[in-house]
């Protein structure tokens, strides 16, 4: 990963997250993502991210702050994006686009053809950044979903 300046004082490091920085990360969201409407984070689930894939999320620091991340989830097949949230504080600054291409990097590394981006309707602020870094609503799908127990002997499960 590499470091991009945003002022003439700081520079921000883009890096992989660490497992013991799961707090960390579920503080960052809660300040800095829209998370109205969706299932609760855990700290259980954001290790077992980083346990399952340890390069998916990335983070953006500014020192030792997080004032950045996206999930670059890959299942061998699909690219998908999700979970792009950048600090007020650092809003407007390219952090978002280089986040973005950060993940594309990863993806097309893995092999990757095709990405998509989970981007909430409501967020009309992302919409632009989206649109900037090439992509487009595709109108003909729609998201479904279903929440799913984690059963007691799933990967993981067990370990927190």
């Amino acid at each position: 990963m590499n470091s991009q300046p945003h002022d003439s004082d700081h520079q921000i490091e883009f890096r992989p997250a660490l497992a013991d920085e799961t707090d960390q990360i579920l503080e960052f969201w809660a300040r800095s993502a829209e998370d109205a409407d969706r299932p609760a984070d855990t700290p259980a689930a954001v290790r077992r991210l980083i346990l399952r894939d340890p390069d998916a999320l990335v983070l953006a620091l500014d020192g030792p702050e997080i004032v950045g991340s996206i999930i670059a989830g890959w299942d061998g097949w699909r690219c998908h994006l999700y979970r792009l949230a950048i600090a007020p504080t650092h809003r407007r600054r390219g952090i978002a686009a280089a986040l973005i291409a950060e993940a594309q990097h990863r993806l097309t590394t893995l092999g990757g053809t095709r990405a998509d981006a989970m981007v909430l309707d409501t967020n009309t602020e992302a919409h632009p950044t989206w649109t900037a870094a090439g992509y487009t609503l595709q109108p003909t799908w729609s998201r479904w979903t279903k929440p799913l127990p984690p059963p007691p002997t799933a990967p993981g499960a067990a370990i927190w």
